[in-house]
């Protein structure tokens, strides 16, 4: 059963990896799969940046075959697409258009994905040992106050929450996603070890590895309502990604290569 999962996963990771390329150089087959109209160039990449997460997070935990880790990524899912499922469908049932009505089915077989990865791998064991150390413990902390706070602001439809141009409708769709992420590191918060951690570390790493140039790119002629909320952004960025390097590349407990005993 597990091999059968991890080949199956390893496809997703797959899928997830050529939609992340697709979407950040704006493919049009990616394009036309993106239902919301008023979409930016700087939202593509965006897009880019959560598949890009979701197939390093997957990836980790189905290479380390700490498959206890993939309920974490099972509740992210579930947290993000069940919402897009019901935003989606109801702006489909008012749209002539179809587009957003497929987003939505296609949205609700994904819920139905991340409830089986979820009822498959929680009852999985998950190594405790190395601990998760405690400034991963306190950056997570931070960070799900972070998004909870920023997603909050989204579902109200604040401006310049984000610092770039997105529709009402967008503000929905990016706060889900930033739900979900607080989910999944709160899994980890729940279950804290390494091997549950480092999932989230990974997805991270991904993520910034996305956004970073194009946010340094953008912060000179950022308008001015939205430089500093930028800039902050990109702090956040430069931070998780040094967190995830240093302790998924150096620290000599946790680093993926050459780990000490």
């Amino acid at each position: 059963m597990a091999k059968s999962v991890r080949y199956g996963l390893l496809l997703v990771c797959a899928a997830q990896f050529l939609l992340a390329v697709a979407f950040f150089l704006q493919v049009p087959f990616a394009v036309r799969l993106w239902p919301f109209p008023g979409t930016t160039p700087l939202t593509y990449i965006f897009v880019s940046s959560i598949f890009a997460a979701a197939a390093a997070a997957t990836l980790w935990a189905t290479a380390t075959r700490n498959y206890g880790a993939l309920a974490g990524i099972g509740l992210d899912y579930m947290a993000i697409l069940a919402p897009m499922a019901v935003l989606t469908l109801q702006l489909g049932a008012r749209s002539t258009s179809s587009q957003f009505t497929g987003y939505g089915i296609a949205c609700v077989f994904g819920v139905l994905f991340g409830l089986a990865l979820l009822l498959w791998s929680v009852r999985i064991p998950i190594p405790k040992s190395p601990p998760m150390p405690i400034l991963v413990r306190w950056s997570f902390i931070t960070f799900i106050v972070a998004l909870v706070v920023v997603s909050t602001r989204l579902l109200l439809k604040t401006p310049n929450v984000i610092p770039w141009t997105i529709t009402p409708d967008l503000s929905l769709a990016i706060a889900w996603m930033f739900v979900g992420a607080a989910v999944y590191f709160a899994y980890a918060l729940v279950r804290p070890s390494w091997a549950n951690s480092a999932g989230q570390l990974a997805g991270f790493l991904a993520y910034d590895v996305v956004l970073i140039v194009p946010f340094l790119v953008r912060l000179p002629d950022s308008q001015p309502d939205q430089r500093l909320g930028l800039s902050i952004y990109t702090a956040v960025v430069i931070y998780s990604g040094l967190l995830a390097v240093y302790y998924l590349f150096i620290h000599r407990s946790t680093r993926v290569f050459g780990r000490s005993p």
